[in-house]
C-alpha cells in the first residue's frame, strides 16, 4: 500500500526532482523546466518530506545527491520510465511509434542521412511523426535510456543493460584535402601515402591528443583544413556537401581494408513498438544500399 504521505507526490513533482539531478542546479533546472527556483525547491522539500529522507545535499557551487537520495534518485527514474511506458503502451497498435518516433542521431550523421529520410518515412510509416534530435554518442545513449527518446543512430558501444542494439550499415572514411595538397589531384589514396602530423581530427573518432581539434562540424573541420592545410578523415555520407565547399577536394581510400565507422539503431528492450523499430531499421537499411560506398550489415 503506497503512504498518504506518498500519495500526494505526482510525476510532475518527481520529474522536476530528476530535473535537478540532472543539472546539478535548482536554478539551471528552474529555468529548463520554465519555473521559478522558489518554486522547485518547495516541490523538491514535498518529495523529500513524503519519503522521509533528503535527496540532495545543498549549500555547495553544486548541488549533488545523498548516499540514500542517490538510491532513491534511481528509483524515481525507474518510476519516470515505467510511466513513460504505460503511456505508450496506451497508444500502441494505433498508430507506428505511437504517432511519434523521437530519433537521436549523431551530429556527424544526422545532416547526411536525414535528407534522404524524410521522403520515405511517412510513406513507411503513416499518421507518424520523426522528431529530431542531434548530439554525441554518449548524451543521445542516456538519454534513449532515460525515455527521452525513443532509438538512436550512433556507432556500437560496449552492451547496455536494457538497450537493445543492430548494427545498419558501415560507413568508409574519405580523405578531405585542401585543393592545393600534394595528393589533391588523386581519385584514390592510400594511408600511407597520409603524414600523420598533417592530420586535423575529429573527436568522435579519434583519441584526444596534442594539437587535436575537437567537437566541431565537419563543415567547421573542413574550413580548418582550408585554413591551415593538412587533410581530414570525414564520413563518405557528407562527400557532396563537403565536396561543394570552395578549395576543397576529397579523395577515396584504397586498400585491404578502409576504415570508417559502424553505424547502429538503439532501442530500448521494453519498448512497445520492437515491431516498428525493426521495420525502421529495415529501411535504414534499404536506404544504404542506395548510397554509394555504404555496405549494408543484415539484421538477424
Amino acid at each position: 500500500m503506497i503512504s498518504t504521505h506518498l500519495s500526494v507526490v505526482s510525476l510532475r513533482d518527481l520529474i522536476l526532482v530528476q530535473a535537478v539531478h540532472r543539472h546539478g542546479s535548482f536554478n539551471s533546472a528552474a529555468r529548463a523546466m520554465h519555473i521559478s527556483p522558489s518554486g522547485l525547491s518547495h516541490q523538491v522539500q514535498k518529495v523529500e518530506q513524503a519519503l522521509g529522507a533528503p535527496l540532495f545535499e545543498r549549500g555547495g557551487r553544486r548541488v549533488v545527491p545523498t548516499a540514500g537520495g542517490q538510491r532513491l534518485l534511481e528509483q524515481i527514474d525507474a518510476v519516470l520510465l515505467a510511466a513513460e511506458h504505460l503511456q505508450q503502451t496506451a497508444r500502441a497498435g494505433e498508430t507506428a511509434f505511437g504517432g511519434e518516433l523521437r530519433l537521436g542521431v549523431l551530429a556527424t550523421l544526422g545532416p547526411y542521412l536525414l535528407p534522404h529520410l524524410i521522403a520515405p518515412f511517412p510513406q513507411h510509416f503513416p499518421q507518424a511523426r520523426l522528431s529530431l534530435s542531434e548530439g554525441k554518442p554518449r548524451g543521445l545513449l542516456r538519454r534513449l535510456h532515460e525515455g527521452e527518446l525513443d532509438a538512436v543512430l550512433a556507432p556500437p558501444a560496449a552492451p547496455i543493460s536494457g538497450i537493445t542494439m543492430q548494427q545498419l550499415f558501415f560507413e568508409p572514411w574519405e580523405v578531405l584535402m585542401r585543393a592545393d595538397h600534394a595528393l589533391a589531384g588523386k581519385r584514390t589514396v592510400a594511408l600511407d601515402q597520409l603524414l600523420a602530423d598533417e592530420a586535423i581530427q575529429m573527436a568522435e573518432s579519434h583519441a584526444d591528443g596534442k594539437g587535436y581539434v575537437q567537437d566541431v562540424s565537419l563543415e567547421s573541420l573542413a574550413a580548418l583544413v582550408t585554413l591551415r592545410g593538412g587533410y581530414a578523415l570525414v564520413p563518405a555520407l557528407a562527400h557532396d556537401r563537403l565536396a561543394s565547399m570552395p578549395d576543397i577536394v576529397l579523395a577515396k581510400i584504397k586498400g585491404p581494408q578502409v576504415p570508417g565507422r559502424d553505424i547502429a539503431l538503439y532501442w530500448r528492450e521494453a519498448s512497445p513498438w520492437h515491431a516498428d523499430l525493426q521495420a525502421f531499421a529495415d529501411l535504414l537499411r534499404k536506404l544504404a544500399r542506395q548510397r554509394p560506398g555504404l555496405k549494408v550489415i543484415e539484421g538477424d
